[in-house]
């Protein structure tokens, strides 16, 4: 055989072995439950759920959304949450594996600490899934979430629709949450073209540690007083760090002037939306999310297929992703979203509105 030839049957070998490797990267083999649980020793799979926290509501329903759909699918599931804490998340995790579970889901308070947890587990043949938050320089199997940039690409067009001249206050999320980098990014992708033809003038940057209302409540006071009070818009990622962002305008009288966006349409959220506070907020099923990723989990602790939609680079792999569609909250359509979704209800969402005056739910 001539030494061209050679080569080019290697080259076919290694293109073929590549391929291979990226159809399969979707679908993983858990391996044999070794487990003496007595739940492990009927063949029930055992799904472990390591949360970063349960303190917003937000993440309640996750949990409940998601424990409930898989114990449709015949899985129980090991809930562990640590509160904002990176050292206490990773020996939860550790904990969780040694309970014999069949598949990681982690949502990381830090995506970057939460490489570590995915290393361990894979150690253990005990496949992961990244839910909502992207575990980053490490080999998740499954990445599923929302298109994150374009929330921000939501959040940034409501504001300069009704905006798009002005000084605006910029407040990202935690520093350690990818998500929030992916929320700026799209935030950023309307709001430069702006600033550089000198529409919009970003009078404060900054970013809210842990997603804290207090830290938005500061950085917003600061802003205020940075620009004497003349600012048309602040751009804050989420619902709860909105919150705070209001508070500071409200004790300048500027609740209801000053746009402000939002996200996780959360009820405070929604009443503050129904009052005029609060300008939007950005509507993320988190029952399709819950859902998808049960069902994502059970599949792969059954070592069958989970299609993915798309994949999104981590730093290190290419992670094979399910994303989903967010939708603009504000005003003129809380009762054909999230009221209609079922996620919050009209009476808890217009209690301060005399019934008389409130929208008939559809």
């Amino acid at each position: 055989m001539s030494k061209s030839r050679a080569e080019s049957l290697r080259f076919v070998a290694l293109t073929i072995a590549v391929m291979v490797v990226f159809f399969a990267s979707a679908c993983v083999e858990a391996p044999p439950d070794k487990s003496n649980n007595s739940s492990s020793n009927s063949g029930r799979i055992r799904i472990g759920l390591s949360m970063d926290t349960l303190k917003e509501e937000r993440w309640q329903r996750d949990r409940d959304l998601f424990v409930e759909r898989a114990k449709e699918l015949g899985a129980d599931v090991l809930v562990q949450s640590a509160d904002g804490d990176d050292n206490v998340q990773t020996q939860q995790a550790e904990n969780l594996l040694t309970q014999g579970v069949n598949v990681l889901v982690v949502i990381p308070h830090n995506g970057e600490v939460a490489a570590s947890i995915v290393e361990a587990s894979h150690r253990q043949n005990v496949p992961v899934v990244s839910y909502d938050r992207l575990i980053r320089n490490s080999e998740p199997d499954l990445y599923i979430s929302f298109d994150n940039e374009k929330v921000g690409e939501l959040q940034a067009r409501y504001l300069v629709e009704h905006a798009p001249k002005g000084n605006y206050v910029l407040i990202g999320g935690a520093p350690t949450d990818n998500n929030a980098t992916l929320f700026r990014k799209g935030q950023m992708n309307i709001l430069k073209p702006l600033i550089d033809r000198g529409d919009i003038k970003v009078v404060a940057d900054q970013w809210a540690r842990d997603w804290l209302a207090s830290e938005a409540l500061r950085h917003t006071e600061n802003a205020l007083t940075q620009a004497n009070n003349n600012v048309v818009a602040v751009v804050v990622s989420n619902d709860g760090t909105a919150g705070g962002a209001i508070q500071a305008l409200e004790e300048q009288k500027l609740a209801g002037k000053v746009l402000v966006s939002g996200q996780d349409a959360d009820l405070a959220a929604l009443q503050r939306i129904v009052a005029g506070t609060q300008s939007m907020t950005v509507y993320k099923p988190v029952a399709q999310l819950a859902r998808r990723a049960a069902e994502a989990a059970v599949a792969l602790a059954r070592r069958e297929k989970v299609e993915s939609t798309s994949a999104i680079n981590n730093g290190k792999v290419d992670v094979p992703s399910v994303l989903l569609e967010p939708i603009v909250v504000d005003k003129n359509n809380i009762v054909d979203t999230v009221i209609k979704d079922g996620y919050q209800k009209l009476d808890e969402v217009y209690r301060n509105v005399p019934p008389d005056q409130r929208p008939k739910a559809k």
